[in-house]
């Protein structure tokens, strides 16, 4: 009951009370002192209980009738700053504050307290949102730095390793066979092979770098068939190999999961440009119930699977096992010197 007593409908009518008793109290010392000194005939005790009590009584009228009335007006004037200070909120203006009529705490008082403290709330919310981006700017800035040297890094140990490599045997080859060419022409012969073999590996670890530093990318509205196929067609036109396609239509598919299945099939033939000495590959996906079947063999020298870790290819292995565990698959991978690789991927599907 206090804390309604104080509340602001009640204030301006404790206000007006407050004014109606001390008015109270002068109009009766008056009065009690006219009857006192004068006594005259027409003021009695009578008439002056009388007056006293109707005063009071339509003074309480008028005192609750002005306050309501007043408290109409304030309410009024604080609603509106309330809803002027929202819209600024809206607008982003989180400076915005009201200024308090009087120093009473009240509904109102504490509504606009509360929204200041708001716009205080989604002020700092907002600086730190900025700082945020910045930082997340810089991070991202920091990562495409470090993401480009690395790849630098690995063209660079790429070339040093195999093309360098193919190339500096090549040299020696070729300065041996000169040597070789009048004294013992069919040792020459046999050197001149393994230099056109040498020459035959290092244009296949060009083209698979090229197929790195050039990527074939999913454009926009393209499908995975479509993509694949553009990479397969680019291949076929700087490389002997001979491919076999077979993908189903899967319109559903998730852009993620054809990017990263893209990115599977484009390292895995990157791979057999380098290492598998390949004449056929075939490239299978097939959608069976809610999976994903992944295929890619060819009929290459294969290798061993105990020692893939110390393959060149190891890497791009382990990109591709990465990838599809992302999309919550399996990878498999099946070779034996002379007998080709066999890639086995599965992969859910939820559709898009």
């Amino acid at each position: 009951m206090k804390q309604r007593w104080r509340s602001v409908r009640f204030s301006f009518i404790r206000l007006h009370l407050y004014n109606l008793f001390l008015t109270t109290c002068i109009l009766l010392a008056i009065i009690l002192s006219l009857f006192v000194i004068w006594d005259p005939e027409w003021l009695t005790a009578q008439s002056i209980f009388l007056f006293i009590g109707l005063y009071l009584i339509i003074g309480f009228i008028l005192s609750l009738q002005s306050g309501f009335t007043q408290i109409g007006n304030l309410l009024k004037m604080r609603l509106d700053a309330i809803s002027i200070q929202i819209k600024q909120f809206a607008n982003g203006n989180y400076n915005s504050k009201i200024s308090k009529i009087h120093e009473d705490v009240d509904e109102t008082d504490r509504i606009i307290d509360e929204l200041n403290d708001l716009g205080d709330k989604l002020q700092r919310q907002v600086q730190s949102l900025q700082r945020m981006a910045d930082e997340k700017a810089d991070y991202a800035k920091s990562a495409h730095k470090a993401a480009v040297i690395e790849e630098r890094q690995r063209i660079a140990r790429d070339l040093h390793d195999a093309v360098s490599q193919e190339l500096f045997g090549l040299a020696m080859l070729s300065e041996t066979a000169l040597k070789l060419f009048d004294k013992n022409p069919a040792t020459a012969k046999e050197q001149m092979q393994e230099a056109v073999h040498s020459a035959h590996q290092a244009q296949a670890e060009m083209r698979a770098l090229l197929l790195h530093l050039r990527p074939v990318y999913l454009t926009s509205g393209e499908t995975l068939e479509e993509g694949v196929q553009k990479l397969i067609d680019a291949l076929e036109q700087k490389s002997n190999l001979t491919f076999q396609v077979d993908i189903d239509e899967m319109p559903d598919l998730k852009e993620v999961v054809e990017e990263h299945l893209f990115r599977i099939i484009q390292e895995s033939l990157s791979n057999i440009l380098r290492h598998a000495n390949a004449n056929t590959v075939k490239v299978e996906i097939k959608r069976k119930q809610e999976e994903l079947y992944v295929r890619i063999e060819d009929d290459g020298v294969g290798f061993e699977s105990e020692k893939q870790q110390d393959n060149k290819a190891s890497y791009g292995l382990k990109t591709m096992k990465e990838r599809s565990e992302e999309l919550g698959g399996t990878f498999a991978i099946r070779s034996k010197q002379g007998q080709g690789t066999y890639i086995h991927i599965r992969i859910p599907n939820q559709g898009s």
